[in-house]
């Protein structure tokens, strides 16, 4: 199989700088979700968890309204971190998880350049009525490509591969429906630190799924989808769909966004499903197009959309923070979902994703 070289990074994704408000032209954060993105991939040139590590200390250092808090520690023993902007615990308080699965990183990039963002004047006055969470790499290991099994068949090229399970190979979406004692430590950590530990009201795992999806004959950039088992709380599956409905909206406005349903399933063991049944946390899985390597090539997208891609992140972060400090997302037009169409494969492969 070809190896490919991807070359996005960190520092190019800082130059888009605190544009999460903005609309910017496809041409100016890259050729948008219509592109195939074949080209090459250097893993190389994607932040490193020592890098991120690095990155999160200067920003607590220069912003006082951020704390970090190691979480636990993954297989391999690499520390946790969750990045907390808590001004008032009786504020509604929104978590966002990025790379449980440790091959989608543009998430975690866009998650750290949004951190930047929250030390800016831009949103003065925001963290007064919200507190923020933000795990920014929760499978540090399988991003590392620090795992105990084989990655020689993986695409990528750059020096490291990123894998989608964790370095005991076991795939973190998977653990939650199982008692917290008997998780993996990268979920283990996750629920007994951060979600029974801080009283949470809304959730969104960002993932990155194949590059194949569609809806009406031209690629998505992503796909949203609220938690579907019938045993959750109907209240917290509407507020979940507020949650995606104010997404829906702001990466819809923006001229490269295009976004569909994802093809989910209801078992309790995914996030999404299961965070919700558990403590009553209104969730949304955002599926973004195209993973960072894959032993399926056609799994990867190439460094022409990544631009995009980490912009997408930015504005869905920086948007639902928003509608949940000024009280927006109580009166969000949900209406959209009864008609968003389901997305479809264009070749004839299952798609891996959440």
């Amino acid at each position: 199989m070809s190896k490919k070289i991807l070359t996005v990074s960190l520092a190019s994704a800082m130059a888009f700088g605190a544009l999460a408000t903005a609309a910017i032209p496809v041409g100016a954060v890259g050729n948008g979700p219509n592109y195939n993105g074949n080209e090459s991939i250097r893993t190389s040139m994607l932040i490193t968890y020592d890098e991120m590590v690095d990155y999160l200390k200067k920003q607590e250092k220069m912003q006082e309204a951020l704390e970090l808090e190691v979480i636990g520690q993954t297989v391999k023993g690499r520390d946790i971190y969750l990045a907390k902007y808590i001004s008032n615990p009786a504020n509604p308080t929104i978590l966002f998880l990025t790379q449980q699965h440790g091959n989608e990183q543009l998430a975690t990039e866009g998650a750290l350049e949004f951190i930047k963002h929250l030390g800016t004047g831009k949103t003065k006055g925001v963290l007064e009525n919200v507190n923020v969470l933000i795990v920014p790499m929760q499978n540090a290991d399988g991003a590392m490509g620090d795992v105990n099994f084989s990655t020689e068949n993986y695409v990528a090229d750059g020096g490291r591969h990123l894998t989608r399970t964790n370095a005991n190979n076991f795939d973190l979406n998977r653990e939650h429906d199982k008692e917290v004692s008997s998780m993996q430590p990268e979920a283990y950590a996750l629920h007994k630190n951060v979600l029974e530990k801080y009283d949470i009201d809304y959730l969104i795992d960002l993932h990155h799924q194949g590059t194949q999806s569609e809806i009406n004959g031209k690629y998505v950039s992503g796909s949203i989808l609220y938690p579907t088992n019938s045993s959750i709380n109907p209240e917290v599956v509407e507020n979940s769909k507020k949650l995606g409905a104010v997404v829906y909206h702001e990466i819809e406005s923006k001229g490269w966004g295009h976004l569909g349903k994802y093809n989910g399933g209801t078992g309790l063991n995914i996030g999404r499903n299961g965070i919700a049944e558990r403590y009553d946390i209104a969730t949304l899985l955002f599926e973004m197009r195209g993973m960072s390597d894959h032993s399926y090539e056609p799994y990867v997208l190439g460094q022409k959309s990544n631009g995009y891609l980490i912009k997408q992140s930015i504005a869905t972060l920086d948007s639902t923070v928003r509608a949940i400090a000024d009280g927006s997302i109580e009166s969000v037009d949900t209406s959209f979902w009864e008609i968003l169409p389901f997305q479809t494969n264009r070749i004839a492969e299952e798609e891996e994703g959440e």
